[in-house]
């Protein structure tokens, strides 16, 4: 399922779209000539075979206050008397369609054992009511959803899971936290704390942000969270949008799934751009039940997309083996879920790691010093050897960019990725005036990075506050040609203008591969049309590495076996 996106980088494809709605057709009317026009995409045989055992039907569900939501229900047919089944709940992701986005999954769990209701939550596609992006009424919602299933006889009310994907994973990770009727969970895509996401030391993550407003459609949100834009959008971010973010955070409920012991499977990307990678990391960390976390190549739902269609992915074939295991169903292929870390690195799809543990996961840590430029280079030097101090770099901040940026485009870029073709950033011919660079030598051997870099520098701005973005590149000497391998971005406020600051801050986890003779590189600039930056334009912002701070950068290396 291809994402085609002119100006909205959730907009699924028109193929994409026109396969759902013929899906949705032949399960609503099943017959010859429906199920015969899936033959296009390879699908006719499994729907012929859907149809001759399940029944699926849209519904509409009346929450507590009447308000009203779409969804659809598939149930397996002929059972025997009394008897029941697992059933799988899927609140859907923020897209047009709403719970149509989970039709190419539903014959698969249908015809493992499964009942499936999937829904559109308050505000989305055809449900009504305001959007409150998760909150505490999503949850009660959920619940309701649960109370109107178990009023089926076909539903095994003691065995129920949660699957969903991007707000879905959302909602479904808080509802667990609230209904202990609720079994197990996989959220794909997921987030673990919506504050990081937004904020990022200290720095807004605009453009995803504006994004997901846009998709949301602002007429469509609640006055709560109308006024929470507003605020993100004047940088006003104080204790009414901490607790906003807070009560919509899965990491805030770890008490709930650790004395529930809920088996919770989550995805997430390397190059994710929407949801905080480490706050998803936290999550996981801090469960102490059954737990899996998967890290793919890419970008905010590109891992999963195929297998929402119906195809083959790894985040879906990991949630039929993790709800067959814990619901008893048989939508899997048989197989025992695999718990703790499962990861790909970047840009290689084929590659497939496990660790029991992110403790057992994450690399040693090996420092690189921050130097001054060699006599006659034009940039500086990472080294291995002794701290470097006394040495200062400037760049300007100008409301400008260079061409390194965290992603030209949202979702997109993610995606190629994942075709293994990762954006080229053109290091050789980035303005120096306007980002300082640090270089190791070439690389005597081939070096994975795996786990969270750090940084450490001493940052002196002409004006009271300030922004840098900082990049880690992998860097061919041949051509400065080079590839992002991660990055995060630091915003002081509240210095005194001139004043020098010392800032440690990590970047965001990154499983990459080097290969020998290839560069890393340290690219520190002042804008990133990414995040809002606080800068005064135009400006200046020293950075450098007085004694006893020294500037550093820690990577998880090692070579690669």
């Amino acid at each position: 399922m291809a994402v085609d996106t002119p100006g909205n980088p959730f907009t699924l494809s028109t193929d994409a779209l026109a396969q759902l709605e013929a899906i949705r057709e032949a399960l609503l009317d099943p017959s010859p000539r429906r199920i015969g026009r899936l033959d296009q995409w390879g699908l006719a045989d499994t729907y012929e075979t859907y149809a001759e055992t399940s029944t699926y039907s849209e519904v509409s569900i009346a929450m507590d206050d009447g308000t009203v939501l779409d969804a659809s229900l598939s149930v397996p047919r002929d059972l025997a008397p009394g008897q029941s089944l697992p059933t799988v709940v899927m609140p859907a992701p923020l897209i047009g369609i709403g719970h149509r986005a989970y039709l190419g999954m539903i014959p698969r769990l249908t015809l493992g054992g499964y009942a499936v209701l999937a829904y559109s939550q308050r505000g989305l596609a055809a449900s009504k009511g305001e959007i409150h992006v998760a909150g505490p009424l999503d949850v009660t919602d959920a619940t309701t959803v649960i109370n109107w299933l178990s009023q089926h006889d076909a539903v095994d009310s003691e065995r129920i899971g949660f699957f969903g994907s991007s707000y879905g994973a959302g909602t479904s990770l808080l509802a667990a936290a609230r209904d202990r009727r609720i079994k197990a969970v996989v959220g794909t895509s997921a987030w673990g704390d919506l504050f990081t996401s937004l904020y990022e030391n200290g720095t807004r993550h605009l453009k995803a942000f504006e994004a997901l407003v846009e998709l949301f459609g602002e007429d469509r949100c609640s006055e709560e969270f109308r006024g929470i834009i507003q605020k993100i959008r004047a940088n006003t971010v104080d204790d009414e949008v901490r607790e906003f973010a807070r009560a919509r955070s899965p990491k805030h409920q770890l008490a709930a799934y650790n004395e529930n012991r809920t088996p919770i499977l989550l995805t997430t990307a390397w190059h994710e751009t929407i949801f905080s990678v480490p706050g998803v990391v936290d999550l996981f960390t801090g469960l102490t039940g059954p737990k899996s976390l998967l890290v793919q190549v890419g970008d905010h739902g590109n891992g999963e997309l195929p297998g929402l269609a119906g195809l083959l992915s790894k985040p879906t074939e990991m949630a039929y083996r993790w709800l067959d295991h814990h619901l008893g169903g048989h939508a899997g292929d048989g197989r025992e879920p695999r718990f703790g870390v499962r990861s790909e690195y970047m840009h290689n799809l084929l590659s497939d790691l496990h660790h029991p543990d992110w403790e057992s996961y994450t690399l040693p840590q090996e420092r690189f010093h921050l130097a001054d430029a060699a006599a006659g280079e034009r940039d500086a030097r990472l080294v291995r050897s002794e701290p470097q101090a006394d040495w200062t770099r400037s760049v300007k901040a100008t409301g400008q960019g260079t061409e390194v940026v965290v992603a030209p485009k949202l979702v997109q870029t993610g995606l190629a990725e994942r075709m293994g073709l990762p954006h080229v950033y053109k290091t050789a011919e980035v303005d120096r005036g306007l980002a300082a660079i640090w270089t190791t030598d070439p690389l005597e051997r081939a070096m994975r990075v795996q786990g969270e870099p750090a940084v450490r520098v001493t940052v002196k701005p002409e004006e009271k506050d300030a922004t840098i973005v900082a990049y880690l590149l992998d860097c061919d000497p041949a051509t400065g040609k080079a590839a992002i391998i991660t990055h995060a971005p630091y915003t002081l406020t509240g210095e005194q203008p001139g004043q020098a600051a010392t800032v440690t801050f990590s970047l965001q986890p990154a499983h990459y591969v080097l290969a020998a003779g290839r560069q890393l590189q340290l690219v520190i600039d002042t804008h990133d049309d990414f995040f809002a930056d606080a800068n005064t334009t135009p400006s200046a912002i020293e950075i450098s590495s007085p004694q006893g701070a020294e500037s550093y950068l820690d990577i998880p290396l090692d070579a690669q076996d």
